[in-house]
């Protein structure tokens, strides 16, 4: 199966996760701009999330167009990430209606350790496919930033209950590791088109 239908399911999906979460926003009471205030840890959460959101996409993007082919795992590997994203729209909301309290930002922790963890399983799943010769599996090398990311989030999740202003720190940290898109599959397509 080529990655097309994956492709353009996944996109659909985290279309929706976005939507869900822009309407989980609610508008203010009054007309000033004092009435804002409230919605700050909320609109924090959102803007966060956003960005995991996003980055999930490009990479999402970028996965598939190393990989050459879908297997049955690679689907169900897929459907475990989106599984995973689905629940941002719950942990964002519950965040940031309880002004970024100490359970929540642990249980948004932890949905995003579980993200990280089942996107480096679609890695894997694909690259078991492909080989370790492929081009996927050449470019991610040591994948030092998909190491580091689910360390800092386990290390945050138990910090939430401490000072979740560092827990929300740490995750602010590891959207800045990642916001700057992973050119480490451009560069190898780029590199292979080159050989030819």
């Amino acid at each position: 199966m080529k990655t097309t239908r994956l492709e353009a399911f996944s996109d659909g999906v985290l279309a929706i996760i976005i939507t869900i979460m822009v309407l989980e926003m609610k508008v203010p009471h009054g007309a000033e701009l004092a009435a804002l205030k409230p919605l700050i840890p909320h609109f924090f959460s959102y803007v966060l999330s956003f960005i995991y959101v996003g980055i999930y996409w490009n990479n999402h993007h970028h996965l598939f167009q190393a990989a050459k082919q879908v297997s049955g795992g690679v689907l169900w590997a897929n459907l475990h990430l989106l599984f995973w994203l689905s629940l941002f729209p719950l942990t964002t909301d519950w965040m940031g209606e309880n002004q970024l309290a100490a359970t929540p930002t642990a249980v948004y922790g932890f949905v995003l350790l579980m993200a990280a963890i089942a996107y480096q399983i679609l890695e894997y799943t694909i690259i078991a496919k492909e080989g370790r010769g492929s081009l996927l599996a050449s470019a991610i090398g040591g994948d030092w930033k998909g190491k580091l990311s689910p360390a800092l989030y386990f290390a945050a999740i138990p910090l939430s209950f401490l000072r979740p202003w560092i827990a929300n720190g740490l995750y602010v940290l590891v959207a800045l590791l990642w916001l700057v898109p992973d050119r480490r599959i451009e560069r190898a397509l780029t590199n292979r088109r080159g050989d030819r």
